[in-house]
């Protein structure tokens, strides 16, 4: 079977606005612009099209949903990886958080638990394995374009091409400060699970 994946366009969060509830972030002007690019540009009818429950990944979908109108649409808990407690940090900007976010990912524990509404790098990696399982389940002709977030797609793909890595080892590799994001707005990442193991072509 083969997935694509892709990120949500550009939303009120990445342009540097504060964020009040993770799940409700709006797509901006320009990541509407996006959205509708992705769908124009696709050049095969999918089997499936997911995403996750949060309002961006549905936003960023909807014009392919309707280029689409006779797919399938799931949503599945992929999610964004929100390892900040958001009782703590809602409400925050960006640099406003970004003290807090380097010591985190230098201490590189992925076992720690911010607090409730967080979760674990540990947990974050079996949420994409067992995405990755769902979607390997499919029948082997299936195309499914999946909807997504970039730190939830980086680990799918983390999971899906270096499985002899730990747990640490994938956390010490995912995070680069002032780099660009390992997987842009709009950006799509193909997998194809094929011999019983996951390629990065289609």
């Amino acid at each position: 079977m083969r997935a694509i994946f892709i990120r949500h366009g550009q939303s009120t969060g990445n342009a540097g606005q504060p964020s009040s509830d993770l799940a409700l972030i709006e797509l901006t002007e320009l990541g509407w612009q996006q959205a509708h690019t992705v769908a124009a540009d696709w050049t095969e009818a999918p089997s499936l099209i997911v995403t996750s429950p949060y309002l961006r990944t549905q936003q960023t979908a909807q014009p392919t949903i309707a280029r689409f109108p006779d797919v399938p649409v799931e949503v599945w808990p992929i999610e964004e990886f929100t390892y900040l407690q958001p009782a703590r940090w809602n409400g925050t900007t960006s640099a406003e958080r970004m003290p807090h976010l380097e010591r985190y990912w230098a201490e590189a524990d992925p076992h720690y638990w911010d607090g409730e509404g967080a979760e674990s790098f540990a947990t974050l990696l079996r949420r994409a394995e067992a995405a990755l399982t769902r979607l390997a389940a499919l029948p082997g002709d299936t195309l499914a374009y999946v909807f997504g977030h970039g730190q939830f797609i980086q680990a799918a793909r983390a999971v899906a091409i270096e499985p002899d890595l730990d747990d640490r080892e994938k956390m010490r590799r995912f995070w680069r400060k002032g780099e660009p994001p390992a997987i842009g707005n709009a950006e799509r990442v193909p997998l194809r699970w094929s011999d019983g193991a996951w390629w990065t072509a289609l």
